[in-house]
């Protein structure tokens, strides 16, 4: 995944100037050192994931009259729910491409998904470490609106981590969760908005070090294919779930995105009273919405990346459920699926 230990993210308030980046670096490295005495995989963590350079700024307050004044009563997720699939999800053990614990999990997706309408995505990705077969999984719920709206999360684990023990409870098991319960919420519904496509997204990780070559495998598969076909022009907006469950929850604003969709999902916040919880930092971030935003899509990644004291549990053997809460996944489960709401009306 993207960042592990020196992204240039930083605290954004009206009040209190953008801390410096080199204070950033100075802590990632002093917690580096740290954990190069204590854990054996810390040296392949972070050589596998570097950081991409970041130019950061103060967060812009995202205005609440980007959304006209809504009555309707606020959609729901079954938290509780969401939050037993991503401990299921997680018990697989280490997911990454080519495992045996991978096809179980696809197994396991499908069937949550029988009788929905769903269409495999499968290819064989070219590696650094040789070929991998890659699964994107998508369900479909339609709409009476001519567009569609994506919401996607990845399902692969780490794969540099593959023999330590890396089981990704936050970082690929609760955005595997979250999408499942939207399965839920969607099923069996008429929907008279647009459309809604859940992709279960694989070989979102890099195989040996971040690139643009060696990461994504999925989605930049499904961009090509989307934008060959016509699909990209019917999206209305693209929404990347990921890291979503820590329990101490931050949801970064991520810039390379789109700025009103940014805002739109601010405003979804508020209205569940829950934008505390969003946009205290910010920066542009490498994930699975990035082949879709360089092709002009409206995109959001929906991240929290500040696992832990500075992200310290990101791609580490500590990523476990006793780090996740539910309440998190409801957070961000019930903003979402009003800002699906908030885009229905547009």
């Amino acid at each position: 995944m993207r960042p592990a230990t020196t992204m240039d993210v930083c605290q954004a308030s009206p009040r209190v100037p953008r801390c410096p980046l080199w204070s950033k670096i100075s802590v990632a490295l002093l917690l580096t050192i740290a954990q190069a005495n204590t854990v054996a995989c810390t040296k392949e963590t972070s050589s596998a994931n570097p950081l991409p350079k970041t130019e950061s700024t103060a967060t812009p307050q995202p205005s609440p009259q980007t959304v006209p004044p809504d009555n309707a009563p606020l959609p729901h997720i079954d938290a509780a729910r969401a939050f037993q699939y991503t401990r299921e999800v997680t018990a697989f053990g280490p997911r990454y491409l080519g495992s045996e614990n991978h096809k179980k999990l696809e197994r396991y997706i499908a069937s949550h998904l029988q009788g929905d309408q769903v269409e495999d995505d499968v290819f064989t990705a070219d590696t650094v470490e040789g070929k991998f077969p890659v699964h994107n999984i998508i369900a479909k719920f339609p709409g009476e609106k001519d567009g569609i709206i994506v919401i996607m999360g990845h399902y692969d684990t780490n794969y540099p981590l593959r023999n330590m023990g890396f089981v990704g409870a936050n970082d690929g098991g609760s955005s595997t969760a979250i999408l499942l319960e939207y399965a839920n919420h969607l099923r069996g519904k008429k929907r008279d908005g647009y459309s809604v496509w859940l992709v279960w997204t694989d070989g979102e990780e890099a195989v040996q070090q971040w690139s643009d070559t060696d990461s994504l495998y999925g989605t930049r598969h499904l961009a090509e294919k989307w934008d060959k076909d016509g699909t990209l022009k019917k999206i209305k907006a693209l929404m990347v779930m990921d890291m979503i469950a820590d329990a101490d929850l931050d949801i970064v604003r991520a810039t390379n995105g789109a700025p009103w969709l940014l805002d739109l999902i601010y405003a979804a916040a508020q209205r569940g009273g829950y934008q505390s919880h969003f946009y205290a930092t910010e920066g542009a971030i490498e994930d699975d919405h990035v082949p879709f935003f360089k092709l002009g899509v409206p995109c959001a990644d929906v991240i929290d990346l500040d696992y832990g004291y500075n992200n310290v549990f990101h791609h580490t053997t500590q990523d476990t459920m006793d780090k996740l809460s539910p309440k998190s996944m409801e957070i961000v489960g019930d903003t979402i699926l009003e800002t699906i709401h908030l885009l229905d009306q547009r």
